[in-house]
């Protein structure tokens, strides 16, 4: 079977994915999708394998089978003194921010450590959190969370619109063993 730019469109369309989507998934450009899809590029056979990780996965292990259930979450107008404590207190390196039912953010180690100074304990989480990790829905192949992890420090997981678990690199490490 040749894997052609329509057939990549094909199984995407199929997936139900967007370029844009798949594009954020398989860690290349939405522009570089939309050519490859249009036969204007010839790419690289690691980006392909990417793509189709992502569009075809084995029937492999999904997110909801590694994923921690119970998602610790902080609020924007706690404090960074409380956050690393709930941090410490349970063995995690970030937390989600929600502001009610909507995530806003992430507060992070590297975050806390690299924003260091006296007065950063009383500081409120919203002025040193970084962008929201990204999200999936539960049944998402362990592949393209692991594409995903590359770049973020977490994946939180969905199902439908609620917020059910979280995959790190450690959730991943476990499955090796």
């Amino acid at each position: 079977m040749s894997i052609t730019g329509a057939s990549i469109k094909r199984l995407r369309i199929k997936a139900g994915f967007t370029q844009k989507k798949l594009a954020v998934l398989a860690g290349v450009s939405q522009a570089h999708i939309a050519k490859i899809e249009q036969g204007k590029v010839d790419p690289r056979l690691s980006t392909v394998n990417r793509i189709i990780n992502v569009l075809k996965p084995e029937q492999e292990r999904k997110c909801r089978d590694i994923m921690t259930r119970g998602v610790i979450l902080a609020k924007p107008s706690d404090s960074v003194m409380k956050a690393s404590e709930i941090m410490v207190a349970n063995a995690v390196s970030q937390l989600p921010v929600a502001d009610g039912n909507r995530i806003v953010g992430t507060i992070t180690e590297q975050g806390i450590i690299g924003n260091l100074r006296t007065n950063v304990a009383s500081e409120k989480v919203r002025k040193i959190m970084d962008p929201p990790l990204p999200e999936v829905q539960e049944d998402m192949n362990i592949e393209t969370v692991r594409a995903l992890l590359e770049r973020n420090p977490g994946v939180l997981i969905k199902k439908g619109r609620e917020l059910i678990g979280i995959v790190t690199r450690s959730d991943l490490l476990k499955t090796i063993s």
